[in-house]
């Protein structure tokens, strides 16, 4: 309830009482998530605004100093500089709040979790800058818009049919379930009523308390969950709040991110192995190809020239087959053809079996982890599980900042990058990718480079690379192919001759894995 309507009804005007009068002397960056607002007078910075905007978290955080980095760092919202500070509000039911200068501009803080934003509003009302210009509609926010005025009467309750998150959208999860707790299961209208305001008069007191509530750290307006600490001042509160989540993190949040990652893994491994057991089933069903040789060539004398089929008794069962054979090949050229099939039949059932053995055993270990990850009560333990048993995607060290620019995948611990043209396969092979990693590519067609980052002291895991050939062949010219043969060697042994366009590499030492592509 950090960002909650009714927090910053009682944030604000604690803002107010320092903020009114100053001026912003500073406004910067050195984070793409996080700006700093410094306000002063007579030359004293009297509150900094520390906005921390993460995606995962947002907190609005009041260090006594800040010290600004002295590279990396960019000045913001210029033209508000030096400007007097006329007064704060917040916006009637809604998660924002402005500061509101002599002149007319306003900066808007909107705290809508993984939206949050700040906003420069010109005097009328037009936008003139945000800080985080990815949030698109953000563009084309206008700022009337922020206030939401409503009425909050019994009469309107009733026609709602007793209905409290419609009549109150503000109050929020936590709220939510603390109001269902002071209700019986089947409640009159007025008896939801009676709870509602309770609730309103929770919500109004000056107390803070921080707590645990499922698994997750939170500042709540209410008695709710296991109560850590009670604050009386909303500025103090926030801050205890914001500096707990920067020590410990929020467990539960990475608990989720860490299970998310792991059941993708789980389903990934479960769809290849249901892919598996019927390729296997295809490859045992056609298990007769050997036979097929055998009987040709021991009944040679029964073929006919350009004959399309050749019927004889099979020594092995007794009866009647009837064999096919191509009209413009010897018996002899058929038998051979029957005998190719058959030896990359055992070798593709040799692969299949090894395979599915390492995906089940993989399978096993994944089901283990996901069990023991929701044992661990300390964020510190889950960080040294994940990265000990390479479950957090950032596995093999230090990356390049030049990961961004490429499609990528983790795979059992294993980042495995796609190039996206011509171009950027250059830069993946021959400026990104280290020797030791291992680079594929479709064989004799166009497509991705693909790269599979080394981790040191580890083999590449067949089913590792596997799934890389997979994700080779599918961003290839064979992706509609039923099976595709795939170049595989480490990537010291890839070469950019004098005058290749771009893209086009050669390769010294090659082995070749065939896989059905995959996205």
């Amino acid at each position: 309830m950090h960002l909650s309507y009714y927090f910053l009804k009682k944030l604000v005007p604690r803002l107010a009482e320092r903020l009114t009068g100053t001026r912003l002397s500073a406004a910067f960056s050195q984070d793409k998530d996080e700006i700093i607002l410094e306000f002063g007078s007579e030359g004293a910075i009297k509150l900094t605004i520390r906005a921390i905007l993460k995606t995962e978290f947002t907190c609005l955080f009041f260090p006594d100093r800040f010290e600004r980095a002295r590279a990396n760092s960019i000045d913001l919202f210029k033209d508000l500089h030096g400007q007097k500070v006329d007064r704060l509000f917040v916006y009637e039911n809604e998660r924002a709040f402005a500061v509101e200068f002599g002149g007319g501009d306003k900066l808007v803080f909107k705290l809508f979790g993984n939206r949050s934003n700040l906003l420069h509003f010109a005097p009328g009302g037009s936008l003139k800058n945000i800080f985080n210009r990815r949030l698109l509609g953000d563009l084309t926010l206008e700022e009337a818009s922020l206030h939401k005025p409503a009425l909050h009467t019994f009469d309107r309750f009733v026609s709602l049919d007793g209905d409290y998150r419609k009549m109150f959208p503000t109050f929020g999860k936590l709220a939510y379930q603390y109001l269902a707790g002071l209700l019986p299961v089947q409640s009159s209208p007025e008896e939801k009523w009676i709870a509602v305001q309770k609730v309103l008069s929770e919500l109004d007191s000056d107390r803070y308390y921080l707590s645990e509530a499922e698994g997750r750290l939170v500042l709540s307006l209410l008695p709710a969950g296991d109560i850590r600490q009670t604050y009386t001042d909303p500025i103090q509160a926030v801050n205890a709040f914001c500096l707990s989540y920067f020590r410990t993190g929020n467990l539960q949040h990475e608990k989720d991110q860490a299970v998310k990652r792991l059941l993708k893994r789980v389903q990934q491994t479960e769809s290849y192995l249901d892919s598996a057991y019927g390729k296997l089933a295809e490859i045992s069903d056609a298990g007769k190809n050997e036979q097929y040789a055998n009987l040709i060539m021991a009944n040679l004398h029964q073929a006919e020239p350009r004959a399309e089929f050749l019927e004889v008794i099979s020594f092995y069962t007794g009866e009647p087959v009837k064999i096919k054979l191509k009209a413009d090949l010897s018996a002899a050229r058929n038998a051979e053809n029957y005998f190719r099939k058959a030896k990359n039949e055992k070798q593709e059932l040799t692969r299949l079996q090894e395979n599915i053995e390492a995906r089940e055993a993989a399978l096993d270990q994944m089901k283990i982890w996901l069990s023991e990850i929701e044992k661990l009560s300390a964020v510190k333990e889950l960080r040294a599980f994940l990265k000990q048993h390479g479950l957090s995607g950032q596995e093999g060290g230090p990356v390049s900042g030049k990961a961004g620019k490429f499609r990528e995948e983790t795979f059992l611990g294993y980042r495995i990058f796609i190039g996206k043209n011509a171009k950027n396969n250059d830069e993946l092979t021959l400026k990104f990718a280290g020797k030791e990693d291992l680079w594929l590519h479709a064989k004799d067609v166009s497509g991705s480079h693909v790269i599979i980052r080394h981790i040191p002291g580890r083999n590449f895991p067949a089913v590792v690379i596997e799934r890389a050939a997979e994700l080779a062949a599918w961003h290839s010219k064979r992706r509609n192919d039923s099976l595709c043969p795939v170049i595989v060697t480490p990537r010291k042994f890839v070469r950019k001759g004098k005058g290749m366009p771009a893209g086009a590499v050669s390769v010294e030492k090659e082995s070749v894995v065939m896989v059905v592509p995959r996205e």
